[in-house]
């Protein structure tokens, strides 16, 4: 079976075995929300929109189909997903009419990323496309370019990305919209995120996970997400899991997660549905949070959540050449694939756009003043134009850590010493820094940030830390705890994300999907810097005695290393001091992926914490107190990268001085990985000049050859390699043991170099 075999189109489905009974548990409303004239401005913003939408997918000119449309008119390449646009527009209409009528403070998060078309165009009707992109004015002129510059070079992609207005999420990768919401409602307690759940998107694991994400939100200190689960019943070519639940499946599910549900399926008249709908679940939420804001919290709050049932690529054609389209998983992409060769898919195609009657609601290729009508009247209440989607970071209070450094000589966990410190960092900054850690915290020695209940687990189901300000989000799903990082930084605030080495990978995915739209933030002119994305990862492959293993795989260095150089950093900082330094110096840093790796268990601190700034800034130094050459040309150099293998580095060179005096032997620690790529290859890699000051050079000075350079690196030698591949003399390193991997840079924010840009 090639695709599903539909002998109807939008299937309802199978009746369950579930006593009618549940349906109590579901609400329901009295639909008198709308009045006349707001009906009828609705109706008419979501024909504008859907007409727009599915001009782009097809239309390079005639644009408003004021003529028949003929074969030069449509694209080259048909490219787009209609199927998710009419319910989006839907969505995207109704809150902008409760915003214009109520000032709700929102932002949209739309799971069915590909759904930019519907997106795009509610955009361009609320004039902030041109807001931030001036060639999309709202014009017959500014249409006609969105239209056409549609999914081709120069113009917007089929998914919705950084450069889209108004978003925090980076559409495509499915299963992390409703994290991402919870993350940037917490601690911003006026905010509404709306956020649309797509029913291919529900079938996700993270998904799954993310339901449960509300129980970490504290009412009186945070705001709220609405949840749209939009069933429209299909995927790309087969029904989906919701879509063949019936309302007494769905309920018993949403009432299990703890959730109030509301159906809104009722076609012929979803407009009153919908916005009844979307005025219960916001008193509801209101009436959460003023319980919690007055004292008096409601243990155990039943959230609202949306059921949205609409036909998949709604009010486009019904069927064609005997398949249905409209209601089927042949609307999800482009319904009329042959509108350009085909003269009868043409003729349908121009039926399809007319029946919009874009006349009517863009006269003259602007919109209509109903239309206008629903749309709000101040700029910052616009979703496309909400500043904490693109101008909201908070530069957290970083204190001192050199304060708060440990003695030279003695052993100390690196997360012992870092957990104290962060415990500071939560209370400096009640309001504006999270952890989100998948339950490791104590197994991670970082339980000094729990000592105190205002710093300590956020976890609002649990009495014992209920209502008590903390900062930390422990909850065993490695995506929630991802999705939450993301919604929390690109909405202004800085967090830290502790973690198993070996399990870190789970999010690697994700990350990527977040360094992309970081990296097209970059390319937009009015998208500002937000916080970095801060990894901390331990419990490492070198210490693993009582897990093994399946607890060894510091692949995640290697995911981080394939990112863009100017995102791109990684920290193995060689002990206690070292690492204060580098955590300090993440949480101040802005729009890179940083990831930091170290121990768990006690180990030698090498350096004062005078000498471990220095060592950080420079991100690499010879150790003359392990070194033998003084200061001469050295026969071996040893680099240490990362904790326990520096100590072997060390070791090594007390073998080589007792075995072997005669040998001069130079070791180097690195404790920035990113300087060891060939000159101008990173922002921090190092000058040829510097590295041949710490590696020596290529031995024509003195006639002796080059010298043998041994990496003892944390990681796979792959990527040591790969760095180091392009230096003047890479033939010259030693690759044999299995975790050989080199780490150093000079520039740290701290540098001169670096607060210059680099």
């Amino acid at each position: 079976m090639p695709a599903q075999l539909l002998s109807q189109p939008n299937p309802p489905p199978d009746p369950s075995h579930i006593p009618d009974s549940i349906l109590s548990l579901r609400v329901d409303v009295p639909k008198n929300v709308l009045s006349s004239n707001e009906l009828d401005s609705i109706r008419r913003f979501r024909r504008a929109a859907d007409y727009i939408a599915a001009a782009m997918i097809f239309l390079k000119s005639n644009t408003l189909v004021e003529e028949p449309i003929k074969p030069d008119d449509i694209k080259h390449r048909l490219l787009g997903h209609w199927g998710t646009c009419p319910g989006l527009v839907l969505v995207y209409a109704h809150l902008n009419a409760i915003i214009t009528r109520t000032n709700l403070n929102s932002l949209l998060v739309v799971g069915p990323g590909h759904g930019a078309p519907a997106i795009l165009a509610c955009l361009w009707l609320e004039n902030s496309l041109a807001t931030f992109w001036p060639k999309y004015t709202r014009d017959r002129q500014g249409l006609s370019a969105l239209i056409r510059g549609f999914s081709v070079p120069g113009g917007f992609p089929s998914h919705i990305n950084a450069e889209t207005p108004g978003s925090i999420h980076e559409g495509g990768e499915l299963g992390y919209a409703l994290s991402v919401s919870f993350g940037a409602v917490m601690d911003k307690p006026d905010l509404v995120v709306c956020c649309v759940v797509g029913d291919g998107e529900a079938e996700s694991g993270p998904t799954a996970t993310a339901w449960h994400a509300y129980k970490y939100i504290d009412p009186a200190e945070s705001g709220a997400v609405l949840p749209i689960v939009h069933v429209n019943g299909f995927k790309i070519s087969e029904r989906t899991i919701y879509g063949c639940m019936d309302d007494k499946e769905l309920t018993a599910l949403f009432v299990g997660y703890g959730y109030q549900p509301r159906f809104v399926e009722e076609l012929n008249d979803i407009d009153q549905d919908l916005a009844s709908s979307m005025q219960w679940a916001l008193d509801e939420i209101h009436k959460i949070q003023k319980a919690a804001r007055s004292g008096n919290p409601i243990v155990k709050p039943r959230w609202p959540v949306l059921i949205l049932r609409t036909p998949k690529g709604w009010s486009t054609i019904k069927s064609l050449h005997g398949e249905y389209i409209e209601g089927s998983f042949r609307s999800h992409q482009v319904p009329l694939p042959e509108a350009k060769n085909d003269p009868e898919e043409r003729k349908m195609l121009q039926a399809w756009l007319e029946s919009y009657k874009p006349s009517e609601v863009l006269p003259n290729g602007e919109p209509s003043e109903e239309v206008l009508s629903i749309i709000p009247k101040e700029d910052k209440l616009k979703l496309g134009q909400k500043k904490e989607a693109y101008a909201a970071y908070e530069p957290i209070d970083v204190p001192a850590w050199i304060d708060h450094g440990v003695k030279k000589g003695t052993q100390e966990s690196c997360m012992k010493v870092v957990g104290k410190f962060l415990n500071l960092v939560t209370h400096s900054n009640p309001t504006s820094f999270r952890i989100f850690s998948p339950d490791e915290l104590v197994s991670n020695k970082l339980d000094a940030v729990l000592e105190d209940a205002d710093s300590g687990r956020n976890f609002q189901w649990d009495p014992a830390s209920r209502a008590k300000g903390g900062r930390v989000i422990e909850i065993l799903s490695e995506h929630t705890c991802q999705g939450m990082l993301q919604g929390y930084t690109l909405t202004g605030r800085t967090g830290l994300f502790p973690s198993y080495e070996a399990f870190l990978g789970i999010v690697h995915t994700m990350m990527v999907q977040y360094s992309k739209f970081v990296k097209m933030a970059h390319e937009t002119t009015w998208r500002q810097p937000v916080g970095s994305l801060n990894y901390l990862e331990t419990s490492t492959w070198a210490r693993q005695e009582h897990n093994g293993f399946s607890h060894q795989n510091p692949a995640f260095i290697g995911a981080v290393l394939d990112l863009k150089p100017s995102l791109a950093r990684v920290y193995l900082p060689p002990d206690a001091n070292c690492f204060l330094s580098t955590v300090a110096h993440c949480l101040r840093a802005k729009d890179y992926v940083n990831l930091m790796v170290g121990s768990k268990q006690p180990t030698p601190v090498w350096l004062s914490p005078e000498e471990a700034d220095r060592h950080c800034i420079a991100g690499a130094s010879i150790w003359k107190f392990a070194s033998t050459d003084d200061g001469l040309e050295p026969d071996v150099v040893l680099v240490g990268i990362g904790v326990e293998v520096t100590f072997e580095v060390i070791a090594a060179a007390a073998l080589l001085r007792k075995l072997v005096p005669q040998l001069r032997v130079r070791v180097v620690n690195v404790t920035d990985l990113m300087i060891l790529g060939p000159q101008g290859s990173h922002p921090h890699a190092l000058e040829d000049t510097d590295w041949d000051a710490l590696f020596t050079g290529d031995g024509e000075s003195d006639g002796k050859g080059r010298r043998y350079i041994h990496f003892n690196y944390h990681g796979y030698p792959v990527e040591l390699k790969g760095l180091l591949f392009g230096r003047h003399y890479d033939d010259g390193f030693g690759y044999d043991a299995p975790e050989s991997y080199v780490s150093l840079s000079r520039r740290c924010c701290r540098h001169s170099r670096r607060c210059k840009g680099q």
